[in-house]
């Protein structure tokens, strides 16, 4: 894809979410409802509350209480932990199950944006955590950077071209030999979860001066991933590197 195609794709992308984000009024409160869907394909909603002379926009606590009520225990040190991590990564609070973030008229727009990558972020680290489960994903990805001494910087928070900052999971530096290297690890790869990954993948980029490439790392291991998701990642010239064969990237991402 040339330079015009890719600023195509970011346009169609900010249309997209304007005719698909829509608004309704509460008692006190304004409630948004996305077009991104949760693992139960439905749509996520962001509340948006003044407080304290504050903008306050919020997951109304339903994210992790869904979890909850899947049976997901986040009490424990090492879920726990990897949640606050993930949050972290973001610049998002929680408190009792609610997802929230803070923002003023100049940074609304980008807050809320954060907001909803945290939730779907959230939502698919622990959509596969099953009791058999040892490890998540994103930790397995991590594991096998280290083993075989890649170097990287985990949660890097990046600016994209259209001004979105995104956090992205791996961020391999540029080497002698090699490119500026992004990595997301997708835990559960589908039509519904790929969407934001892309965006974020291909928006940063596109914003960086020098080359650079994306990998999409696909965990296979419970169930086999779609060929449509293969095409649709390879379409925004990502690499898709599928869990069970991630031994054919080592050389791609040591050097």
């Amino acid at each position: 894809m040339n330079k015009q195609e890719c600023e195509q794709v970011i346009e169609a992308y900010i249309a997209w979410l304007r005719e698909g984000i829509s608004v309704e009024q509460l008692e006190k409160a304004c409630e948004l409802t996305t077009p991104f869907l949760d693992r139960h394909n439905d749509h996520i909603q962001i509340y948006v509350i003044k407080k304290n002379g504050k903008i306050v926009l919020s997951d109304d606590g339903y994210i992790l209480s869904d979890l909850r009520t899947s049976g997901l225990d986040l009490n424990t040190p090492k879920r726990k932990g990897i949640l606050e991590s993930v949050l972290n990564g973001f610049g998002v609070k929680y408190e009792g199950n609610q997802l929230f973030v803070e923002a003023s008229q100049r940074n609304i727009g980008q807050r809320l944006h954060i907001l909803v990558q945290a939730m779907l972020a959230v939502n698919d680290m622990f959509v596969m955590a099953q009791p058999r489960v040892a490890t998540f994903f994103w930790e397995d990805v991590r594991a096998f950077l280290d083993n075989h001494e890649i170097r990287y910087s985990p949660r890097v928070k990046i600016a994209g071209k259209s001004g979105f900052d995104h956090a992205i999971d791996f961020l391999i530096p540029k080497s002698r030999t090699r490119p500026e290297r992004f990595i997301q690890a997708i835990n559960a790869p589908n039509k519904n979860t790929i969407g934001t990954y892309l965006f974020a993948l291909t928006d940063t980029r596109e914003a960086r001066i020098e080359k650079s490439e994306s990998y999409a790392f696909l965990n296979d291991q419970e169930r086999e991933v779609g060929g449509d998701v293969i095409e649709a990642i390879e379409a925004y010239e990502v690499k898709p590197a599928l869990w069970s064969r991630r031994e054919d990237y080592v050389q791609t991402l040591v050097g």
